[in-house]
Formats: C-alpha cells, structure tokens, sequence
C-alpha cells in the first residue's frame, strides 16, 4: 500500500492523527516517505517538521510519544489516518488535542440561502478512482495492475492499437462496434491518466475553455 505513493508528485502528505480509544482527534501533521516508514518500522510515530525542516519523533523533547496503532491512506494516495495510543497530552500546550479553540457558530442555516448545485460523480469519475485504487493490486490478478507494471510504453501502445480499432469501426458503420471500441480506448485513456497521476476532471476543465474559442483558433495559438 505504501509502495502506491507517489512521493515525487506529493513528497508531503497531510497526516491527521487520531485517538485509537476515544477517536478524538489530535492533530494534523505531515510525513514524508522517510517519516512513515519510520513509524511503521518503529512503532512509534515519526513525522516530518516543516519548521525545523527534518525529521521528528513526536514527543522526543516532551515525552509525550504516540504509539502506532492503525494506519489508513485515502483514496486518492495523498493522504494518511494515523490512530495512535497517546502518551500525555498531544499539543505543545498541554491540551489534550490541538484542536481545542472552537469558532462560535449556532448551527442555524438558511437553506434558502445554501447554494444546491452538486457535481455529479460520473462513470468517469468512478472508473478513474477504481484504476488508481488497482495501483496496489497484483499484476498477476489484474489486468489494469499488469498494464501499470509493464510501464507508459505498453500503456501508450495500447492507446494507439485502441484508437486504430475505434477508427475502423467508425469506418465499417456499425454502432455497436463503435460504441465498444469507443468503451476500450476511454478505458486505456484513462489508465494512461491514471498512471501519471492526472484527473480526468483536468481534461474536462481544458474542453471548458475551448468552448469561448473555435477550433481553428485554437489550434493557432497552441501552433504559435
């Protein structure tokens, strides 16, 4: 799972740490590649300062440590859940979690006022997220983990033998074969995406801009 990281694009991740017991939560922190297989290997949580520009065990000086108790990375590989068994109080402030300053707000919302326009998480959205999460599936038991191991040359083939494929079923004029060869190079499309780590929601915001200007134009400008 660690090894799904790409710490090239996020040398940084955002660490939020949790109490294993009472699931309070503690404080948010950062780790590098270094600091959490530190933590991993030790047992005892490790984390990155960004201040002191190093590594530091949390309550090395205090001696407040936290022992590691779960790990969980989100979704989208960009993010750890530390739960941890808190020696002492968490905060240099002697409270228990950092989070101790709470913001007056009475909970009553004008729902007349409340904005309602939700984003639709689209079969692309979701095939997307499927395909990163096969980042640390065996290759030997699935094919998307295959193609990734096999690296962009393989990927980028792919796309262009789906493409010659989707072409010539253009050419031949049956809708079904279109629509399945069509199905194939979105498909490797985005695996393609997915392998350099690249949302296809990025693509979408592309065509966006393209709608105030015409094709040609367009075309121009990338030429120039």
């Amino acid at each position: 799972m660690v090894d799904s990281i790409n710490w090239s694009k996020t040398p940084l991740l955002p660490v939020i740490t949790q109490d294993s017991t009472s699931l309070k939560v503690l404080m948010l922190a950062y780790v590098n590649s270094e600091a959490l297989n530190l933590s991993l290997q030790s047992g005892v949580v490790h984390y990155f300062s960004r201040s002191k520009n190093r590594i530091w065990k949390k309550g090395e000086e205090s001696g407040n440590i936290q022992i590691l108790k779960e790990v969980y990375i989100d979704c989208d590989n960009d993010a750890v859940l530390f739960k941890v068994e808190q020696n002492g109080a968490a905060c240099h402030s002697g409270n228990v979690s950092c989070f101790y300053k709470k913001i007056d707000f009475d909970g009553n919302i004008d729902l007349s006022k409340a904005k309602n326009t939700p984003l639709p998480y689209n079969t692309i959205d979701k095939l997307y997220h499927i395909l990163q999460d096969r980042k640390t599936e065996s290759k030997d038991t699935s094919y998307t983990a295959s193609l990734y191991a096999k690296g962009e040359n393989t990927i980028g083939k792919k796309i262009v033998e789906e493409a010659s494929e989707f072409a010539f079923a253009i050419k031949d004029n049956k809708d079904d074969q279109i629509i399945y060869e069509c199905a194939d190079l979105m498909y490797h499309t985005l695996v393609g995406l997915s392998y350099k780590d690249i949302s296809p929601d990025r693509v979408m915001q592309e065509l966006n801009k393209r709608f105030a200007k015409s094709g040609l134009e367009e075309k121009a400008q990338r030429k120039g």
